[in-house]
Order: structure tokens, then C-alpha cells, then sequence
């Protein structure tokens, strides 16, 4: 797992060392950092994001999870969709992770999670306050009962933020509820937090911290939460013409349920494509 985060974590840095840093030189450059930060910017976008645990009972677990964002304007309205298709490696049972709140025994599996849609309704012109709000699906589409949840959920999200230069400050929400599927797995009932703050740099690089918290309300009091707190940096950049961004960050479960990892390690790589 380590050779595989050590790999991805150079193939980052040739990129960056590689690239012609043009981003500062492009009129607009801040307006892109500002529609890649925010989670309801009319912005065609692939997002990889690689995922490393560290530190669970059970061993260290790895996820990819690629994440279209595929914007559609309505009169004065957007219609932004997100999707998270999560490629996962599991040594066996762990908990507290966002894709699959209630893991079953097992001596591990790989192969493709429980994906999630989600689109958020949000105003073409916003003001100094950025919002959207909709509804969320998580569908029961793992290859292997131990990389989902054995169910369909759905329930509401919503996006808050605001973009003081050179800031972005927000929080995300989403609470999914079970309404069908394997009627001998555990029920569905969980708290998705996101907040988020970014800080832009010059020539395109940022400081960033991006907490999932999550709450599982099936779960005995003490094993409820996984509370992380970390950080991380990134920078926009560009190939040729093709537009790019990557960031890196680390985070640890100050409030974790039994058998969570205590830390992890996350690394995104994601295209760009301004309409």
C-alpha cells in the first residue's frame, strides 16, 4: 500500500515539475481556482481522487474514487451533477467510511463500491452567498457485499459558501436514509459534513482542508463519529491547453469508531474544462 502511495505521490510531482506553469499568466486564472473550489461551479470537471488509510484494525484499505461534475443550465438556474464511483481495495472489515457505513465481516475484497449521484439546484448568477440544494442517491452497485452497504439509500444535500478573495469557505451536508435492498444488511441512517477552506497562493498553488465527517445514527453513541482534522496544498496548472489541478493532504481521526483508520492520506488529480 505504502509503494503504491509513494508511486502516486511522485507521478503528482513530475507533473508540477513537468508542467509549463501558466495558470498565473491566463486572464481568468482566479476565476478558475474559484469555480474548481467551489462544489456548484458551472465547470465540466474529472476529479481522481486516491484515498489511503492507515492504521484500522483490520489492515490499510485504498480508494479511488472518480467523480464527474457535469454542470447543465436552465433558464437562470444550474443543475449541477455529481457522481462518485469508488474503486476500493479492503483488507476486511472497516468502519467509519463514508461509502460503506455498515461494513460486513470478511477477509477482504476489491472492486467497485456503492456509487453515488447527487445533483444540486443553484442559481446561474449567485451573489457574495453561493448555495445549492437537492437531492442524493446511493445506489446499491458494489461487486462485493464487503465494498457497500447492501442497500439503496437517498436523502437531501446542500452546498453553503462564500469566495472573499482570496478565500473559499463553505460546508456540505448530505443525510441518506435506506429505503430498499438486502433485508439482512443493517439499515442505512448517515450525516455526511464536509467543510471546507481554501487559501489561494501565488502561481496557482493553495492551502486547503476538506474534513469528511460522518455520523453514523445506527451505531452505539461511542462508535458513531469519525471526526478527522488535517491539511493539505495544491495547485491549478496546465499541459498544453488541457487545464489541471492536484492537491495533497493528510488527515487524523481525532473521533474515530472502533476499527477506523487513525489517519489518511489523500491525493487528487483532476481535469479541467471551462465551458
Amino acid at each position: 500500500m505504502l509503494n503504491r502511495f509513494v508511486s502516486f505521490a511522485l507521478f503528482c510531482w513530475m507533473i508540477l515539475w513537468a508542467a509549463p506553469i501558466v495558470f498565473a499568466e491566463e486572464k481568468g486564472g482566479d476565476d478558475l481556482a474559484a469555480k474548481t473550489q467551489n462544489p456548484v461551479g458551472a465547470m465540466y470537471s474529472l476529479p481522481f481522487k486516491f484515498t489511503f488509510d492507515y492504521g484500522a484494525d483490520n489492515g490499510e484499505a485504498s480508494f479511488l474514487n472518480v467523480q464527474p461534475v457535469i454542470p447543465v443550465t436552465v433558464g437562470n438556474w444550474n443543475l449541477i451533477n455529481r457522481v462518485i464511483m469508488p474503486l476500493i481495495d479492503t483488507p476486511g472489515m472497516v468502519t467509519g467510511t463514508p461509502g460503506i457505513p455498515n461494513p460486513v465481516q470478511g477477509d477482504g475484497a476489491t472492486g467497485l463500491g456503492d456509487i453515488n449521484y447527487s445533483v444540486f439546484l443553484s442559481p446561474a448568477e449567485p451573489g457574495k452567498v453561493i448555495w445549492g440544494v437537492g437531492p442524493s442517491i446511493m445506489m446499491d452497485t458494489a461487486s462485493d457485499e464487503q465494498l457497500g452497504s447492501g442497500k439503496w439509500s437517498w436523502g437531501p444535500t446542500a452546498v453553503i459558501l462564500t469566495q472573499p478573495k482570496p478565500w473559499t469557505l463553505g460546508l456540505l451536508g448530505r443525510q441518506l436514509w435506506s429505503f430498499a435492498g438486502d433485508s439482512d444488511r443493517k439499515v442505512v441512517n448517515q450525516l455526511l459534513l464536509e467543510p471546507f477552506i481554501n487559501y489561494n497562493l501565488d502561481n496557482g498553488w493553495y492551502l486547503i482542508t476538506d474534513m469528511i465527517i460522518t455520523a453514523n445514527w445506527m451505531a452505539e453513541s461511542s462508535n458513531r463519529w469519525t471526526v478527522p482534522i488535517g491539511a493539505g496544498f495544491g495547485k491549478m496548472f496546465a499541459i498544453g491547453s488541457q487545464k489541471m489541478n492536484t492537491k495533497l493532504e493528510a488527515y487524523y481521526n481525532v473521533e474515530k469508531p472502533q476499527g477506523a483508520p487513525d489517519w489518511s492520506l489523500n491525493w487528487t488529480l483532476q481535469f479541467l474544462f471551462p465551458r
